[in-house]
């Protein structure tokens, strides 16, 4: 699993070496040694330790299986929480404050989420209250996140490993890239970090659009890897690649002295704003603004841009931007569906709106004011879309 997740580009905490456990045994040990009363343990065990006790005196009880009692305390079970207390020591100090400690500030002060299946929950809960039972500076705060299961459909043959589920959709990127361009450029180095990212959106769309608790079902089917399949993260990339080259274009063209540098923001006339498109009833909705309805009409084209995807985005970014680790209980949640759905309906609505308008004109003086207003509002729309995908931990694409 480490593997696949640094071909998703996922920085993922892990002990620098195999942990010693040895220090773990010697604590270990002296709390089990009056559990066996003497007799013959299995070969790899240890003894017995009371669970249900250290929840009951912490006052944890709010989450945690019902069923915790008395944990078997393992050789594999210590070499687990070893290498998940050496992976907390060598979590980089400039990381994300909360989310790791190191020896020298202490752990009272650092959050561990343990990010775990379902099948595995009540497993990692043993572990979780093992490590504050067997090391005296165990994080204080531990929570869980519980991911539902994940079902192949129309699996071609024997189930495949995460890695090979990566390889799988990496070739079917470069198929597709194949078709769309006339050539296979796999082997080329100029894309190779191009369906490197590809690849990686394509995964991170497809497991992080249905919300972590819930069972999601993998279609292998290549029918959404193309840059029109509007529910991918090609798709988003892709729209993300065409934001890019507008600037590009702009730019080159404003050296060549076909179109004046960009003027400042206040000088601008949005009311130049007035694309108009058919919208059908019910299909406007003003996210979390409180605007009295009685006084607006639904936004037409450009418009239809800023209130259904740029005003909306920081109040999407305050609900899902971290994880809420202040609520009682041993659980939380992440809401990466809704930064998934966001960022597709924006290239959606970006798509038809780039397709249908003629943003970089011909280079006439009177054009020039409708140009700029335009290009402003894709500069908002890129910022958000750029925003969106650093949550996912995506780079954004300059072309595809």
């Amino acid at each position: 699993m480490l593997t696949f997740l640094q071909q998703l580009r996922v920085d993922w905490p892990a002990a620098s070496e195999r942990a010693s456990s040895h220090s773990l045994r010697s604590h270990a040990l002296e709390e089990v040694i009056s559990a066996h009363d003497g007799r013959t343990l299995s070969p790899g065990i240890l003894g017995r330790l009371c669970l249900k006790e250290l929840v009951e005196e912490q006052g944890r009880t709010a989450g945690y299986d019902s069923n915790l009692d008395n944990c078997l305390v393992t050789e594999d079970l210590l070499s687990v929480l070893a290498e998940l207390q050496e992976a907390l020591w060598h979590w980089p100090e400039d990381s994300h404050p909360g989310l790791a400690g190191s020896p020298d500030t202490g752990t009272d002060s650092c959050l561990v989420v343990h990010v775990v299946s379902c099948e595995e929950e009540f497993q990692q809960q043993k572990l979780d209250l093992l490590w504050r039972k067997l090391v005296d500076k165990a994080p204080l705060r531990q929570k869980h996140l519980i991911c539902g299961p994940v079902k192949v459909a129309g699996a071609p043959g024997p189930l495949m490993t995460a890695p090979e589920y990566y390889k799988f959709r990496h070739a079917q990127v470069c198929k597709a890239s194949a078709l769309k361009h006339g050539g296979d450029l796999a082997h080329d180095p100029a894309w190779t970090e191009i369906f490197g990212v590809l690849s990686v959106a394509t995964i991170k769309f497809e497991m992080l659009s249905t919300a972590p608790q819930s069972q999601l079902f993998l279609a292998l089917a290549d029918k959404n890897i193309s840059t029109k399949g509007t529910k991918s993260g090609t798709f988003v990339m892709y729209n993300c690649a065409r934001l890019a080259t507008l600037f590009e274009s702009y730019k080159c063209s404003m050296e060549q002295g076909l179109y004046p540098t960009f003027p400042p923001v206040s000088s601008l006339d949005f009311s130049l704003l007035h694309d108009e498109v058919s919208v059908p009833p019910g299909s406007w909705h003003k996210g979390s603004l409180d605007f009295p309805s009685q006084h607006l009409s639904p936004p037409q084209g450009e418009w239809l841009l800023l209130f259904n995807n740029i005003l909306p985005f920081p109040d999407l970014l305050s609900q899902t931007a971290m994880l809420d680790c202040t609520a009682p209980g041993l659980h939380i949640t992440a809401r990466t569906e809704m930064i998934c759905k966001f960022l597709v309906q924006l290239s959606m609505d970006f798509s038809s709106y780039y397709n249908r308008v003629h943003i970089l004109g011909e280079p006439r003086p009177h054009r020039f004011g409708q140009m700029f207003v335009r290009l402003q509002l894709l500069r908002a729309v890129r910022e958000v879309l750029h925003t969106g995908l650093a949550m996912l931990g995506l780079p954004p694409l300059s072309h595809i």
